[in-house]
């Protein structure tokens, strides 16, 4: 499970529009890394508006922005275009980076117990470190405390 303190698992993943996205390329640069369960669900949809609502904001404090479900790029184009996002989204299809993260987790809804992804979101720094983790994510206020978490690095 990644931790504040611990340097970034690294990833290449398929990435809308085509292409990969590496997290080695982004160094140098502080990375906002957010992990969310479904596109185009509600919560996920208003997360992914909220931060692409914000990205010029996070842009001028020198930050990326990544989103990685499992679902393909292909949904993630499908996505992008419905709510016109500006952020970047990355397909992990086999899971290998939710695991890494530790965001592929046991879910419970009315009883039924089954893995799905965690809404979480990792802040790292310009040298690979993880700065920040938000767990169990709320969506209502969440893109603000990242930002502001970007601003103080």
């Amino acid at each position: 499970m990644a931790e504040i303190g611990q340097t970034a698992p690294v990833f290449n993943l398929p990435r809308d529009g085509g292409g990969e996205i590496s997290l080695s390329d982004l160094r140098g640069k502080p990375v906002v890394v957010y992990f969310y369960p479904k596109d185009d669900t509600p919560g996920c949809t208003k997360q992914a508006i909220g931060f692409t609502d914000l990205l010029p904001d996070f842009k001028a404090a020198g930050a990326d922005i990544i989103g990685i479900s499992k679902d393909t790029v292909a949904k993630h184009d499908k996505f992008i275009a419905k709510h016109e996002l500006g952020v970047i989204l990355a397909s992990d299809e086999e899971g290998k980076t939710c695991e890494d993260y530790g965001v592929w987790v046991e879910k419970n809804m009315y009883g039924r117990k089954y893995m799905g992804i965690e809404r979480a979101t990792f802040l790292i720094d310009a040298n690979g470190q993880i700065a920040q983790v938000w767990r169990k994510v709320k969506v209502p206020g969440h893109v603000d405390a990242v930002l502001d978490a970007v601003k103080a690095l």
